[in-house]
């Protein structure tokens, strides 16, 4: 089974449509880019409203493009597992979003901000097209390991929090961990290397690392052209952490157990006054999504929405749990749920995606019963096996997901 945890690509939609740049009606309804509607979106680009010189850049870009690149692309995102929850068709849902108390978050103001304004609008969506706010996840997927030299942050700021952490997150949970690998993603790295860009090009849209080395170029310089991409330091090339597991998958590719954590969801943290204990928070989060895919509790009589929400909600917990227990971080439980807003910002209102997290106030409530399950047990010393957890859960979802909107 794969699954990646893709905020950045949905952050980045948001951004674009800020950028000004018009979406088809198609994409502006479902918020997807699927390949039925990559086509669509490259008509939206109108280079005579480039300068001169970044309408010679994606031209030059597009030349040394395969003609279906679109649909490679596209390809690409299924079979590595790219956002294939968050970009999911829209599908009908039992959910009635009148039932539920949704809103905006600081967090998605804050992406919200990130692409504003840039001096080219449109060079910034054809980035977008191009999949250039994803080369970053695809670098630390498929080509990132975990080392000794690693940092996390851009100044490395959060390592030493989140290495003793993915520690102690091995010991407390009861199951095999021992190949889950930690590793950072730095967009600036990605950037500023045409030899890694080159090869993540060559999985992307055919061809061999030096075969793209021309088109990484130009890709390095399109990014650095535009201002306010920063030189791929812009947290929207990072703004991700995910984890990754093929356990069970029909169809292996080869790729470890890991956990990723850009450097745009720890800048976004932060910039939020959220950076306490969020990041560990989030580390947890993630690695709750391992517990899941080794106890095999990705499946569920649920389907749609509701099933992508279920298993999200159960993270928060899990994470929250190991937070605030006495032999996992040992926490204060005001100061983690202060922090657990994290997972309340990133809660979303996209009620018949399939990508649906659950609401802010859905997130936030799941963090609430895992941090009471460590704190009101009889045994404080006693770790309960995941199972039972899971167990414990189940029974109180239905509470958790309740419809809260006052009218």
């Amino acid at each position: 089974m794969k699954k990646t945890l893709a905020w950045a690509v949905t952050l980045v939609t948001a951004a674009t449509c800020t950028l000004g740049a018009a979406l088809p009606a198609t994409a502006a309804d479902d918020t997807t880019a699927t390949a039925a509607t990559a086509a669509s979106l490259s008509s939206v680009i109108d280079t005579s409203k480039l300068d001169p010189k970044a309408k010679a850049l994606v031209d030059e870009i597009l030349a040394k493009l395969p003609a279906d690149w679109q649909s490679r692309r596209a390809a690409a995102a299924a079979k590595y597992g790219i956002a294939d929850t968050q970009w999911a068709d829209i599908r009908n849902s039992a959910i009635n979003p009148g039932d539920y108390q949704c809103q905006d978050t600081e967090l998605s103001a804050y992406a919200d901000s990130l692409l504003a304004g840039a001096d080219q609008p449109m060079l910034v969506f054809f980035l977008y097209l191009l999949g250039g706010f994803d080369m970053p996840t695809y670098d630390a997927l498929l080509f990132g390991t975990e080392s000794k030299s690693n940092t996390f942050g851009v100044n490395g700021e959060y390592t030493n929090e989140l290495t003793s952490e993915g520690k102690d997150l091995k010991k407390f949970w009861d199951i095999y961990s021992g190949d889950i690998q930690l590793m950072p993603m730095h967009g600036t790295d990605v950037f500023s290397s045409p030899e890694r860009l080159s090869r993540t090009l060559s999985v992307l849209y055919g061809g061999t690392p030096e075969d793209n080395m021309g088109l990484a170029w130009l890709i390095i310089a399109l990014v650095q052209y535009e201002p306010v991409l920063q030189d791929g330091a812009n947290p929207m090339f990072t703004f991700n952490a995910f984890a990754y597991s093929e356990k069970e998958d029909p169809q292996p590719l080869g790729i470890s157990d890991r956990i990723v954590m850009g450097d745009g969801i720890l800048q976004a943290t932060k910039a939020i006054g959220l950076d306490d204990t969020a990041p560990r928070a989030i580390l947890a989060h993630e690695f709750g999504h391992h517990v899941q895919y080794e106890d095999g509790l990705f499946a569920s009589k649920l389907t749609g929405p509701e099933a992508t929400r279920r298993t999200e909600l159960m993270a928060d917990a899990f994470g929250t749990y190991f937070l605030t227990h006495s032999r996992g971080e040992a926490l204060n439980t005001k100061r983690v749920l202060d922090s657990a807003k994290s997972f309340y910002q990133v809660g979303d209102c996209g009620f018949t995606s399939n990508g649906h997290h659950g609401t802010p106030n859905q997130r936030l409530a799941s963090s609430t019963w895992g941090a009471s399950v460590a704190n009101d047990a009889a045994n404080q010393g006693h770790i309960l096996p995941s199972m039972k957890l899971d167990e414990l859960f189940e029974a109180k979802l239905p509470d958790i997901v309740k419809p809260d909107a006052t009218n």
